[in-house]
């Protein structure tokens, strides 16, 4: 009798802990990806200030190639984006960046290859998950105060 409770009950802790690693997993790829979509967004900035200044005739060479190379990281993400639009685009996006890896072709924007550590983007999961928590305790006390 025992066993048999211990044979049932393993298989939905299992699913249990997969379900819970799934989401963590996601989470994380999620939170990386918004990293690196703020990173790429700040460095477009930079750009299109540093080729402002470059019409007025105040920048220097260093500043021009960074812009030109971020110039190349938007082609970049461009390229990438005809292959959202095609049919099967969940299979060849990563097919694409794993043939552009195995010729020695970076298909990706330089911002999109960080590699964090986990326990760092764990950290900014909790904290984000601290913010939301706050406001929406604060916005309970705002709706009690209201009704008040």
């Amino acid at each position: 009798m025992r066993l048999y409770k211990v044979i049932h009950r393993a298989p939905i802790r299992v699913a249990k802990i997969t379900t819970k690693r799934q989401q963590l997993r996601f989470k994380r790829a999620m939170v990386a990806l918004k990293i690196a979509l703020a990173q790429e967004k700040q460095e477009t900035k930079e750009m299109l200030i540093i080729y402002r200044r470059y019409t007025q005739g105040e920048v220097s060479k260093e500043d021009l190639q960074k812009a030109n190379a971020q110039f190349v990281d938007i082609l970049k993400g461009l390229g990438l984006g005809v292959f959202a639009v095609l049919p099967f685009a969940p299979v060849t996006i990563p097919l694409v960046v794993k043939l552009g890896q195995w010729v020695g072709v970076d298909v990706l924007p330089s911002s999109f290859n960080i590699s964090k550590p986990l326990k760092e983007i764990d950290q900014i999961i909790a904290q984000e998950q601290q913010k939301q928590a706050s406001e929406k305790a604060t916005e309970q006390t705002v709706k009690s105060n209201v009704k008040k």
